[in-house]
């Protein structure tokens, strides 16, 4: 005797792997991350500035050492005390982290020369032009793709900053060329890292670790060789309480800002994180015009800001609140990532025949 049964079986076709989405992190720990970021960022330029310009240290190579020197201590003591945990040094890693080290040291160099040759406020605005790289580098490198709503703003925070600069009247081509410099390794540093937080052994600390413990003596020999060095050393306030106290701070801040960056990246996009940074610099660029003392007010200049600052408020409502919303089913059986397809399959279950 046969009996003829009909089963319903359920087929998960995944889609393929250039489509897979990244895992979806909640909305409070996205927005937590870029206040951090954004906090962090937003002090270490008032450090940096404060040392750079007011006490006019002449060496913003050496500041970027002391910076890595101090990131490189800190990991070091936490992973002895096993409070945080990456991979120990052997040739992979190398292959694994580069180039990551050499956007790292582009990007702090750069960013340094730029703040010591700039005012705050146009160095805020022509940080703009780091989004719309990040935005295209996003697209090359991970196949990214962007609603026209966020082009548009980022599209307007970059235009905001055309209008600002057009009426700089304080043109420096040397300090232009660095922030420029900078916008594109700042871009590239953002991007690659988003891609190397997946890779195995790395991780959060890694990735600090191991691009400032990489560059950190080229970086020195550069600065010996170029005479940089010395003036650091031979500078006269080296004993003076405040400059100490503040040079020591842009250390330890050297470190929570990549640290932030990385933390922001982790669990938002590099675009997210990018222009989190640039509404922070417009905040800066405020502070600029009544603190700073080196800002020379212009209407233009003033409605270029505000651009700058709508688009980036806008950009920000139109992630955080799109990622606080849950994914939810449609009627079609299409579930997230999932598409369900039921079938039925006959089958035949033989008993024995009496």
């Amino acid at each position: 005797m046969l009996r003829r049964s009909r089963k319903k079986v359920t087929f998960i076709a995944k889609p393929a792997a250039s489509n897979l989405q990244e895992p979806e992190h909640s909305g409070l720990l996205k927005f937590l991350s870029a206040a951090f970021y954004a906090i962090s960022s937003f002090l270490i330029i008032v450090v940096n500035k404060t040392i750079l310009t007011n006490y006019r240290f002449p060496s913003y190579m050496f500041l970027g050492i002391g910076q890595m020197t101090t990131t490189i201590l800190i990991l070091y003591v936490a992973k002895m005390n096993q409070t945080v945990h990456f991979q120990d040094f052997d040739r992979s890693i190398l292959v694994k982290i580069f180039p990551l080290p050499l956007l790292y040291v582009g990007n702090h160099i750069t960013g340094l020369a730029s703040t010591k040759k700039l005012s705050l406020p146009m160095f805020t605005v022509l940080r703009k032009f780091t989004i719309l790289m990040t935005m295209i580098m996003e697209a090359r490198l991970l196949r990214k793709t962007f609603p026209n709503r966020l082009i548009y703003s980022v599209l307007a925070i970059v235009f905001g900053a055309l209008v600002a600069a057009s009426s700089d009247l304080a043109f420096d081509a040397e300090g232009y060329m660095f922030i420029l410099l900078n916008d594109v390794f700042t871009a590239a540093s953002g991007v690659y890292t988003k891609k190397k937080l997946a890779t195995e052994g790395l991780g959060k600390y890694g990735i600090l670790f191991y691009n400032a413990f990489i560059i950190v003596i080229p970086t020195l020999l550069a600065s010996a060789f170029t005479g940089d060095l010395h003036k650091a050393i031979t500078y006269e306030h080296w004993l003076k309480t405040p400059f100490v106290s503040c040079f020591l701070m842009s250390c330890i801040m050297g470190f929570v800002l990549m640290y932030s960056i990385v933390l922001c990246s982790h669990y938002n996009s590099a675009l997210t994180t990018t222009v989190v940074g640039a509404i922070k610099n417009v905040a800066v660029a405020y502070i600029g015009m009544f603190l700073g003392g080196d800002y020379l007010f212009s209407w233009t200049n003033f409605l270029g800001l505000n651009i700058c600052i709508s688009g980036g408020l806008v950009y920000s409502y139109l992630t955080f609140h799109s990622s606080s919303k849950p994914s939810q089913s449609d009627e079609s059986g299409i579930q997230g990532n999932q598409l369900m397809i039921p079938m039925m399959e006959d089958s035949t279950d033989r008993l024995p025949v009496k």
